[in-house]
């Protein structure tokens, strides 16, 4: 008997299948700027009407997150995670989103789970105007086992270059400004995992996975609602590493966020994992983003404005003088 592809795991079929479940929600996500459809060896996308883009790109993935996914057979919210996790980073810089490409990699191909995961990803970009213009499929046996997937993407945005947010406009008296995230989003989640144990057990009347796998936020929305009313001066996203690591990367030299830890809404299932894992609360807030998935700096004239444009947002801090880029009260 002669060997084939299939016979060393990869089952060619099977990719076949996935794209024939997600060619057509995909192309939905496409609009005129799209040259090209889905299976083409690359992705043409045109640019027009900018006086001076600067193309913003960001990469990232899921993490172990997928884990919970997979031992909980959910897979329709870890696309929006991969998407978020892209897309938040560019928006941090006053970009829009133009196109998102994605990588799926498993042990054995299965279209449903595949098209699944994808799916969510179409849903992600039809909410933040992107277009998902292409992706990979690899089956890599004896890599991942039977069951694993893992998940990564790479989002393009555009941004006018004098429009540019880098941070650079804060100075002293900027209020400080969070919008809150929908869970862990998709950080900490080695840690998550070492906590909680059985995703299945009850927590506040549902199974505690589904609190776990609460998509990551997409912040496209709020922040160009602002963005079209008052000048930001800096936006940061809370990813890994929390609040301690990520506000500190857009503070100029000889600033301060002070943040005032009282006012921080912090989400109950983050407080069951703080007191079940007796963790400390600094590396609980240097580890997840503690209920906050976004901080924008803004002039404090325009701060009740900033609150009244994004429903749920509230004042945090101020930017204040001082040696140390972060300050917890």
């Amino acid at each position: 008997m002669s060997n084939t592809y299939k016979s060393a795991g990869v089952d060619k079929e099977e990719g076949y299948k996935t794209v024939d479940k997600i060619k057509t929600a995909v192309a939905e996500t496409h609009n005129a700027n799209v040259l090209n459809n889905l299976g083409s060896f690359g992705a043409f996308y045109e640019i027009a009407g900018y006086k001076n883009p600067v193309l913003v790109s960001g990469t990232d993935g899921v993490g172990t997150k997928l884990k919970v996914a997979l031992d909980s057979k959910k897979y329709d919210s870890i696309g929006v995670d991969c998407f978020a996790m892209c897309a938040n980073d560019i928006i941090c810089h006053g970009a829009k989103p133009l196109f998102f490409l994605d990588y799926l990699a498993c042990g054995k191909l299965d279209a449903d789970i595949a098209a699944e995961i994808v799916m969510g990803m179409v849903k992600a970009c039809k909410d933040n105007n992107c277009a998902l213009i292409g992706g990979e499929t690899a089956e890599m046996p004896g890599m991942y086992k039977p069951g694993d997937y893992d998940v990564a993407g790479f989002c393009v945005g555009i941004v006018e270059k004098d429009q540019i947010i880098d941070g650079s406009a804060i100075k002293k008296g900027c209020k400080i400004i969070a919008i809150p995230s929908s869970g862990f989003h998709s950080n900490g989640f080695s840690l998550v995992r070492k906590i909680f144990t059985d995703f299945n057990e009850e927590f506040e009347g549902k199974p505690l996975y589904e609190t776990l796998l609460e998509p990551t936020r997409l912040y496209y929305q709020p922040i160009h609602k602002i963005l079209e009313e008052v000048n930001l001066c800096g936006i940061a996203h809370i990813t890994g590493g929390g609040i301690i690591e990520n506000i500190p990367r857009i503070i100029p030299e000889n600033l301060c966020a002070t943040i005032d830890t009282s006012k921080i809404k912090i989400p109950s299932v983050m407080l069951e994992l703080e007191k079940r894992g007796n963790i400390d609360r600094l590396e609980m807030y240097g580890t997840f983003n503690m209920g906050v998935g976004m901080v924008v700096m803004i002039d404090a004239q325009h701060a009740e404005k900033v609150i009244n444009l994004v429903d749920d947002a509230y004042e945090i801090g101020e930017i204040t003088v001082g040696p140390e880029k972060i300050n917890l009260i």
